[in-house]
């Protein structure tokens, strides 16, 4: 893990986009997006608190399943994996490392998001330890299935040239229909079942349990809302990631090894 973060950190403009994007995001939207949302009498959240949770887990399948996937593409297509794999190095330690600077830098970049919304934006952290618990849980859970999935995804990029175009679309597209930039409310009802297949939804719906009212969250999800259903499926999720990392990578894609 210390090794990857020392790679990580090597390439400022890696460590730039990684820790900006999300802020940019957020400034983009609370500069666009001002005022609150009205529910009905008395029943209100700024926008800023409500896009905030969503930004998050952009913030972390963008630091987790993105990065992860481009940069193992690259060290695949280049050979360096070929000629990792073939050393005494153990295999499951370039997992490991991998995952934890996945979830190391997750951290880091959702510290620095819930610093900016708090002192800039008078955004409202959770309010109690239940809530924080579940938004730990989310965030670890998010971190780590995101990671594992970058990892699988390998499998389907041809060459280290074609990485960010097979891997920026279908991101993109969840971001929009899982409730990223929308209200979860406002997406039709069969974009809200393809989402719901995937984990970004589920991320997003587990930081705004942590983030906003009880009221608020019923009014949005419904019968799913809870820290219940987005740990749950997050953690089916990370364990499907696992076993199509483990399935699906290859260390050689030349040799199919």
């Amino acid at each position: 893990a210390r090794v990857e973060l020392r790679l990580f950190v090597r390439i400022p403009a890696q460590v730039f986009f990684t820790f900006a994007l999300p802020v940019l995001f957020l400034v983009i939207f609370a500069a666009v997006f001002s005022g609150d949302i009205d529910a009905g009498p008395g029943l209100s959240v700024s926008f800023v608190q409500y896009f905030l949770p969503g930004i998050i887990g952009a913030g972390v399948m963008s630091s987790t399943f993105s990065n992860l996937a481009t940069s193992i593409a690259v060290q695949q297509h280049s050979g360096l994996l070929k000629r990792l794999g073939g050393t005494p190095f153990p295999r499951g330690a370039y997992f490991i490392g991998k995952v934890l600077q996945a979830v190391v830098i997750t951290v880091m970049q959702t510290a620095l998001m819930l610093a900016i919304a708090v002192l800039a934006y008078d955004a409202d952290l959770p309010a109690d330890l239940t809530r924080w618990g579940a938004f730990v849980a989310v965030l670890l859970l998010a971190a780590s299935s995101g990671a594992a999935l970058g990892i699988a995804y390998t499998r389907v990029i041809p060459n280290a040239d074609a990485a960010s175009a097979i891997i920026q679309p279908p991101f993109l597209v969840l971001q929009f229909i899982s409730g990223v930039f929308f209200r979860h409310s406002e997406i039709p009802g069969w974009l809200q079942a393809v989402a719901a297949v995937f984990p970004l939804r589920w991320m997003s719906e587990g930081f705004r349990y942590a983030f906003l009212p009880d009221w608020f969250g019923e009014f949005e999800y419904g019968s799913t809302w809870g820290w219940q259903w987005p740990v749950g499926v997050l953690a089916a999720w990370l364990v499907i990631a696992a076993l199509l990392a483990f399935r699906l990578f290859r260390w050689d894609r030349s040799s199919g090894e």
